[in-house]
Parts: structure tokens; sequence; C-alpha cells
């Protein structure tokens, strides 16, 4: 199975702001003071159709699905936190923290792949752990390594065991568990989702250790890296706090490889 994907699909934002549900346990997030809400949406379209531009110019397929106008949805930019698509024709749809984000799940996008001839068999459907109060917000709260079959997930808020327990029996992942912290307020707080602090690419993982603060969950990782033949290139908490851990490599129709940094 190829780590790598030629395509991704992407959301264009029509009521992107600030979710005050979600700060409640992502301390990265940061509240814009200065800007009217319509500033801050022109502010992520404008970004939006930067990146795509930059995308497509790279020869990477984009699928585009509209935001819809009707349901207001401040986070549908992040689709990977409540779907993934998989190359044995499952699809799953993960259990949403926030009851705001919970609206962007979409039959209509299931159906589009359906319809375009993507190979479907199976929508794997986790919702129903939503009423329990657990939650696995998708690739956002695993970073999955596709060609050896390993999950690594940092427990949260966002990230049940439970639930990450029940994807890795269904789709045969092995479950790599740890918890992931970063400084907020002068205190250790649990990392919300554990693709802001790794990303796994075909040779290689980015990853900050110094967010692992259990000295036997770090071994393990570390362990487990190297035993999959993984690169390690280690990023600091600053680095961490600024995004540098969120990435995501891609190729084009020339099989040549980018990496998409958040």
């Amino acid at each position: 199975m190829n780590q790598i994907t030629s395509e991704i699909f992407m959301i264009r934002p029509k009521h992107f702001n600030f979710n005050h549900e979600t700060a409640k346990n992502n301390h990265f997030q940061k509240e814009e003071k200065t800007l009217k809400n319509k500033e801050v949406l022109q502010n992520a379209i404008s970004e939006f159709e930067e990146l795509v531009k930059k995308i497509k110019q790279k020869n990477i397929k984009v699928e585009i699905f509209e935001d819809r106008e009707e349901v207001i949805t401040t986070d549908s930019i992040f689709p990977n936190n409540w779907i993934s698509l998989h190359k044995d024709g499952k699809i799953y749809v993960y259990p949403m923290f926030s009851e705001i984000r919970r609206k962007e799940k979409r039959i209509d996008i299931i159906n589009s792949y359906r319809d375009n001839g993507y190979l479907i068999n199976e929508t794997i459907d986790l919702s129903k752990y939503e009423k329990e109060n657990k939650f696995l917000e998708g690739t956002g709260s695993m970073v999955l390594d596709r060609e050896n079959k390993l999950c690594y997930a940092a427990i949260s808020e966002r990230t049940s065991r439970e639930v990450l327990n029940k994807f890795c029996e269904i789709s045969g992942y092995e479950a790599i568990e740890f918890k992931s912290y970063q400084t907020f307020e002068n205190k250790r707080k649990e990392i919300y989702h554990t693709n802001v602090m790794m990303c796994i690419a075909d040779k290689y993982v980015i990853i900050c250790l110094d967010s692992i603060d259990n000295i036997d969950e770090r071994k393990s990782v570390i362990e487990k890296l190297i035993e999959s033949k993984k690169e390690i290139i280690e990023i600091n908490e600053k680095q961490c706090n600024n995004f540098a851990g969120n990435m995501l490599q891609v190729k084009n129709n020339q099989n040549k490889k980018f990496l998409i940094m958040s």
C-alpha cells in the first residue's frame, strides 16, 4: 500500500470563523479580535484559493467541494477530521467532539466519489460513539503509516482509546498509543490532535518527541519508527506550536513528491 496520495479533496469555506467549542481543548486556536467575522472569512477564502492554485500548479489533483450555504460549519475546511478514504474501498466516518463540527458530515461527498467510479465497497460510520462522549477525529487523531499498517495516536479528549482500538480492529492497523503535551499558560496540556505533532512520509517522519513527556512512551514510539525504517526528523515544541508538524506528503501525476505544510 502506498503511503502517499496523488489526489486530495478540499472544502471551499463559506462560514469559516472561530469555534468556541473546539477552543476548549485546542490550545493552538487564537481568536482574531481585531477583524470582523466577514474579514476573517474573506482572508480564509483568499488563503484557500491561493493554496489550491499552488497545489494545482504542481500537477496534483484537487477535488473541490463547495461548503453548504444553509448549514453553518465554521471548520468545514478540515474534512479529514470526519472522513478518511482507503485504498481497500473502505470509507470511515468519525465521531466528533464539537456538536457544531458534526454537521460537517456529508453523504453527498461520499456519493460523489461512488458515482465517479472510485472503489467504495463499505462505509463504516463510528458516529454512534458521540452519544457516549467518545471521539476519534480521523487523521487528526491518528497519523497513519499506511505501508506498515501502523496507527500513531496521542490519546486526548478528542482521541478515545476505545474508538481507536475499534478502528484498528476493523482496519487491521496496529495502534501505537501515547500522550502528547504542550505548555499552555505555564501548564502541560494534552495536545488535541496527533497530526499537529507528527507527520509520516514515505521515508521519514517529522515529530516533536519533546511533547511525549513519558519516557517509556517516547522510547516505544522511537523504536517503532526505527523498526519501520523511517528517518526521524525532530522538531522542537516552539516549531510544533507554529504548526511545523502539521504536514502532508503528496505526489503529482509524474510521481514527484511534495510536502504540503500548514
